[in-house]
């Protein structure tokens, strides 16, 4: 659709011809009010509007009543829920509720001008206004504005969240609605809410956003889709989910096909518009960004703890084709001193390359078995890629079909970053618990062998031409990552006592079941910065562990065969040693003896990464109690510092590190360093915070980490080849 510029067309998706039998119905003034059972239910009129972009009451119709529902979790969140059709969500997969969390009941105060709604300890919750606006009049030019609801939340009974209720130009131009659903032929089909945003607000969040840290100023669609890349507006990772600078984040409880205009549309307002005839929504108060996301943890779970071995190194490309392949790169990076914990087999350790049957070629990998324990006796796990998917000519397709475990679909999809010619008859359907312990005795088979990982790859996308058990396609579309990635992460934990997978979607709730890696980036200096944006905003969206493929994945430009610079390989991995997890994975070599005059430093990085793993660990059980992730956008450690709000090339390592990766073949960049004193990870030297280095010289064997001066940072003391030779009560504990 060619962009018009008006909200109705644009962002509440009227097409321009107002031909496709849409219908606008606004909300109006509410007329009641009662509790039941400790929520709060206000009946809110809605006015049908003419079929124009002018906005005009249509008199004609007869307004309808809905309730808008008010339930308080906690004393910091607040549940608004509106069901306009015949939808109804009170649970999903998406919640996993903390025990602590408990339902708060709520009253009311019912005044002339206002009512009022708080908790028992009578703490305000929110308070709905029938003020009408001051006015003088003297013309007749323009008619009265219609009636709106106008509410003010305060879900920590602090910071005021308000509803936009005058978001317009004039009575018949908007560019945001407080509260409206559109009908479809007579039935409701999608609805509205907005949120007053100021005018230095800032947002962040919404999933793996590859993009400036402070979202203001952009839409964005929340529909899974494979990236391809980190540098443009798809995600792989969309999490319905945002926060704000003013002490508020919103999780809009939904699995439905959503948009988010974070001061785009209006300038003055942050808009939610959901493909449902349903508004669910959790407002989420605190003081810091850290309580915000704790609060989301609260609703959607937190991040589960990674084993130990996970924070080594892993190796991989695309891919490793035999038994003889891999038990080479293993022997040659133990007799050349690299310590590495994870050999990953991509897409080549099939009977056909691409072609998943969970099956091992027992030509090209003889005795399967006997080759992980022969690998793990060296201190390597393996890990294994798949994808959701049957092939026509997988050797499942029949069971897969006629026990209806895979969606049946008339259409042939490819994926796009499907570099094969497989293609797919049907999707996995997770929805369907016979289908679920399918593919769970599917993978278990490989986990009794001895595997310890499996790539969760794809489920971006679902056949949404097909039928599935017990759920809609449009519905299941962005939820179906959760779904697919709790199955294997569940077997895995079930089989090997270990929680983990290696995933590339997300949805809200993912995040409980780690770990997630950032995708196909290029392999360049806009790659590797798109990557670190991703990352810092998924840490922003309840994600606590985040990985991203060293050096790149793809060549640029010849995607395969393009050479990759020495200087890209050193510096991605310096930032793959500061990321909660380690993987080299790419479309050409990426062990480092084929980088000849760089080896020795990555070998030295490589072993500075087994002495910061104490550090990791420390930090990593930190994730998984509190909102904090472990790779941090500065604005969690200085929300008051205006210059951090729009910092994305930096971050927080943990606590106490403050890590700035150079991203340029020029060896410079500027530094920010936040309030407090600073010293340099490698040098010592002291630097008071609150100022700029700028232009800085980095030398490719160096970057730049900073510690807060007086932490403490655990280090293990010997160099080892993997954790499996580690004996964490040797740390040292560091005082910098």
């Amino acid at each position: 659709m060619i962009q018009t510029n008006y909200q109705l067309f644009d962002f509440l998706d009227f097409n321009p011809e107002l031909n496709e039998g849409d219908s606008l119905w606004r909300a109006c003034r509410p007329v009641a009010i009662e509790e039941r059972d400790g929520d709060i239910y206000i009946t809110v009129p809605f006015q049908k509007q003419n079929n124009s972009n002018e906005i005009t009451p249509d008199l004609t119709e007869a307004r309808k009543n809905y309730l808008l529902r008010l339930s308080a979790y906690g004393d910091k969140i607040l549940r608004v829920s509106m069901e306009i059709g015949d939808e109804v969500m009170e649970t999903s997969e998406m919640l996993q509720l903390d025990s602590r969390l408990g339902k708060m009941p709520l009253t009311y105060d019912k005044k002339q001008e206002e009512w009022i709604i708080r908790n028992l300890e009578g703490t305000k919750k929110a308070v709905v206004s029938f003020c009408e606006p001051e006015i003088e009049w003297w013309s007749d030019l323009q008619p009265a504005p219609q009636e709106t609801i106008d509410i003010r939340f305060f879900p920590d009974g602090k910071h005021e969240v308000k509803i936009s209720a005058y978001d317009m130009f004039s009575p018949a131009r908007h560019d945001a609605f407080a509260l409206a659903f559109v009908e479809r032929k007579g039935k409701a089909a999608r609805a509205t809410l907005s949120f007053h945003a100021k005018a230095d607000e800032c947002f962040y969040g919404t999933g793996e956003r590859f993009a400036k840290i402070d979202l203001s100023g952009k839409t964005i669609q929340l529909r899974n889709q494979d990236a391809q890349g980190v540098n443009n507006r798809r995600a792989y990772k969309n999490i319905p989910f945002y926060l704000s600078s003013e002490n508020y984040g919103l999780f809009l409880h939904t699995s439905s096909f959503a948009k988010f205009s974070l001061a785009d549309h209006s300038t003055c307002s942050a808009q939610i518009m959901v493909n449902e005839a349903l508004i669910d929504c959790f407002i989420i108060g605190g003081e810091t960004p850290e309580e915000i996301l704790f609060g989301y943890r609260q609703l959607s779970g937190f991040p589960s703890m990674p084993p130990l071995w996970s924070f080594g190194v892993w190796m991989s490309r695309m891919t490793y084709f035999s038994a003889d392949e891999v038990k080479q790169i293993c022997d040659r990076l133990r007799e050349e001193d690299y310590p590495c914990d994870v050999i990953h087999l991509d897409t080549g350790w099939f009977e056909t390359d691409w072609l998943c049957e969970w099956k091992f070629n027992e030509e090209r990998f003889p005795e399967p078995e006997k080759f992980i324990r022969d690998l793990k006796s060296k201190g390597y796990r393996v890990s294994l890629w798949q994808l959701p998917y049957i092939a026509y000519t997988a050797q499942q397709y029949k069971e897969a079909t006629e026990n209806n475990y895979i969606s049946k679909s008339e259409k042939k999809i490819q994926g796009a970053s499907n570099f094969s010619v497989q293609d797919y008859a049907g999707t996995i359907d997770f929805t369907y618990d016979k289908a679920v312990e399918w593919y769970k005795n599917l993978l278990k088979e490989l986990l009794d062998m001895g595997v310890v990982c499996i790539k969760t790859d794809f489920g971006e996308d679902i056949h949404l031409d097909a039928a599935y058990h017990s759920m809609s396609p449009d519905k299941l579309h962005n939820l179906y990552p959760l779904l697919y990635q709790k199955a294997a992460y569940e077997i895995t934990k079930e089989i090997t006592g270990d929680g983990i997978i290696w995933a590339r979607a997300g949805w809200a709730g993912c995040q409980r079941y780690p770990l997630h890696w950032g995708g196909d980036s290029a392999c360049s200096w806009d790659g590797m910065a798109g990557s670190l944006k991703g990352g810092l905003h998924l840490g922003l969206s309840g994600f606590g562990f985040w990985s991203h493929d060293v050096p790149g994945f793809h060549g640029v430009p010849n995607f395969m065969n393009s050479v990759l610079p020495d200087d890209i390989y050193v510096r991605w991995t310096q930032f793959g040693v500061f990321s909660s997890h380690l993987r080299y994975h790419g479309s050409a070599k990426r062990e480092p003896w084929y980088y000849p005059k760089i080896a020795h430093i990555i070998k030295k990085w490589w072993k500075l990464r087994y002495k910061l793993i104490p550090y990791i660990v420390e930090q990593s059980e930190k994730t998984t109690r509190t909102g904090f992730p472990v790779l941090r956008s500065l604005i969690m450690q200085h929300p008051d510092d205006k210059t951090c709000r729009h910092i994305d090339d930096q971050y927080y390592f943990g606590d106490n590190m403050l890590v700035a990766p150079v991203m340029n073949a020029e060896n410079k960049r500027d530094i920010y360093l936040p309030e407090g004193k600073w010293v340099h990870f490698f040098s010592g030297e002291v630097y008071e915070g609150r100022q700029w280095l700028r232009d800085q010289y980095v030398p490719l064997e160096e970057m730049p980490v900073f510690v807060k001066c007086g932490a403490s940072i655990p280090m293990y003391p010997e160099d080892v080849c993997c954790t499996d030779q580690m004996d964490l009560s040797k740390t040292e504990y560091i005082i910098y």
